[in-house]
This record gives C-alpha cells, structure tokens and sequence, in this order.
C-alpha cells in the first residue's frame, strides 16, 4: 500500500514540474521544475530496485547537468518579447511533434499490452543473485567483462577534455603584464611566499 502511494505521488509531482518547465514564462524557474522533476523521477527509480539511476540523477543530472543550465540561463540576457515571438511562430511545429510523441506512446501501451517480447532465456552463470544489489552486478560487469570497453571509454573522455583545452587555450602575449610563469610558481620555494608576520597596526606585512 504504500508503495503505490509513494509511487502516485513521485508520479504526479513529476508530471506537474514536468509540465511547469514547458510552461513557465521565466527560464529561470524553468530549470528549478526542472531539478525537481529530476529528483522526483529518483524517487520513482528507487521504487522500482534502480538504485544505480537514481543516484545517477541526483549527481549527474542536478548536481552538474541542471545546475549549468541555470548558471547559463542566469548569466544569458534573454530578450523575452523575443523569446515569446518565437514561442508563437514555432507553435504549430511543436504540436505536430507533440502529436507524433503521443501517437508513439499510445503505440507502445497497445504493443505491452499485447503481450512482452521474449528475448530468450539468461544463462545461469550470469543471472542475478537476490543478495547482489543493482550496483554491485553493474560494478562487476564494468569491471570484468567489459573492462576493454570501460577503459576505451575514459581514454575517449581524456583525449576530448584535452582537445576542449587545447582549443580554448590562448597563448599570452609577449610582454604581457598578467603573464603566468608556471614553471617559476611550481619552483617557489615556501619561504619565499608571503608571510603574515602579525604586524602591528598601520606597519602591513612583510614580504
């Protein structure tokens, strides 16, 4: 009884901010609905033994995901009258994908009611045991079975921050007063820093 109860309630609250982020006129409170729904549909992962994408939503999702969309949101000068105009020349555009996003689900409940699709049976050396939590079997299958891949994967990662960094670097120019001499800061020795020495008053510090 009360899963159903928590389960209609995340449901509902995420159907709600769901709805608000589309609707609301500041995109400022967009992206608040936004992490709410996020922490909604958490909630709702928890329900089903998801664990794993539940925490995935919370730390990806709001903690990094969300959070840059409202610091850009924030930091944008957003012309709303513009933003409006815009809303009503692409209104027809996104009822039409609306109508193809509802035909879509309404297609996909006919054919579950129909009945599921057998995808064959799991071999008895890779099912589940019930004592092994979600994380735990993931854990062992990044980490064993597909550790090439895994590892392929973080190398990708590695080699598109760096080109991200290579490409947004600009060399200083020569002469430059804010110019940073990395090698002289790793070479800096701690006496030679700034120390507080507890002057007196109106005597500053002493370098």
């Amino acid at each position: 009884m009360i899963q159903a109860i928590a389960f209609y309630f995340f449901a509902t609250i995420v159907v709600a901010s769901a709805v608000m982020v589309v609707m609301a006129r500041n995109p400022v409170h967009s992206v608040l609905w936004l992490i709410l729904t996020f922490f909604n549909a958490a909630g709702l992962m928890v329900l089903v033994g998801a664990e794993f994408i539940a925490m995935l939503l919370v730390i990806v999702y709001v903690g990094a995901v969300a959070v840059l969309f409202l610091f850009v949101v924030m930091m944008l000068d957003i012309d709303f009258a513009a933003m409006r105009a815009g809303f009503s020349r692409n209104a027809p555009l996104g009822l039409v994908i609306a109508g193809i996003l509802l035909a879509e689900l309404l297609l996909a409940v006919g054919a579950y009611n129909a009945g599921g699709i057998t995808l064959g049976t799991p071999e008895p050396t890779v099912v589940q045991s019930a004592e092994t939590s979600n994380i735990e079997a993931l854990g062992a299958l990044l980490y064993g079975k597909y550790i090439v891949l895994f590892e392929i994967a973080g190398i990708i990662l590695l080699v598109a921050m760096i080109g991200a960094i290579v490409l947004t670097f600009q060399a200083p120019k020569p002469g430059a007063r804010a110019r940073q001499d990395v090698g002289k800061q790793i070479r800096r020795r701690p006496e030679d820093a700034t120390v507080m020495k507890n002057p007196e008053i109106g005597q500053g510090i002493e370098l």
